[in-house]
């Protein structure tokens, strides 16, 4: 299966977003140089908890700042919201081939943001010195993955060779 190949489908960002949620999103943006931008994503969070692009601001800037439990919060909470979307609202780690297939005709873009969702989450894991978990979860993309296009096998030779 092509992930790398989206150019005909929605992708998360192209979702609508309410005005209100849109300009606290561009608030957060001006606000981050002075360290005041939380205050901004919580708020467009609480209006569009499950808004993608909303989820992704959220989810860079735990990241950017450090904030990896958090981060990793808000990724599981990306692969709720898109795996719902697609049809795979159970576990991540019951993830075979027949769900992957009914998950790429229901959306391939939300699909392949659901296997970054679960990348992102595994190496935040492993950040976290979640070993297990996070590996497991990179077996997982890599599996639903095979051509290796989201580049899993990268993370997991890291941690063979360590």
């Amino acid at each position: 299966m092509d992930l790398l190949k989206v150019s005909e489908v929605d992708l998360y960002f192209d979702e609508s977003i309410p005005d209100e949620v849109s300009g606290l999103l561009e608030q957060a943006s001006a606000a981050y140089a002075e360290g005041n931008a939380e205050s901004y994503l919580m708020r467009a969070f609480l209006l569009a908890p499950k808004n993608l692009a909303v989820v992704v601001a959220l989810y860079r800037f735990y990241y950017y700042q450090h904030r990896i439990e958090d981060a990793l919060v808000t990724a599981q909470h990306a692969l709720t919201i898109s795996g719902e979307r697609i049809g795979l609202s159970g576990n991540w780690k019951q993830l075979d081939k027949s769900h992957i297939g009914y998950a790429a005709f229901n959306s391939i873009g939300l699909l392949r943001f659901y296997l970054m969702a679960l990348k992102g989450a595994g190496y935040l894991n492993l950040r976290l010195g979640n070993l297990d978990e996070g590996r497991e979860m990179l077996l997982k993309v890599r599996e639903a993955d095979p051509l290796d296009q989201l580049s899993a096998s990268a993370l997991l030779d890291v941690i063979d060779q360590h």
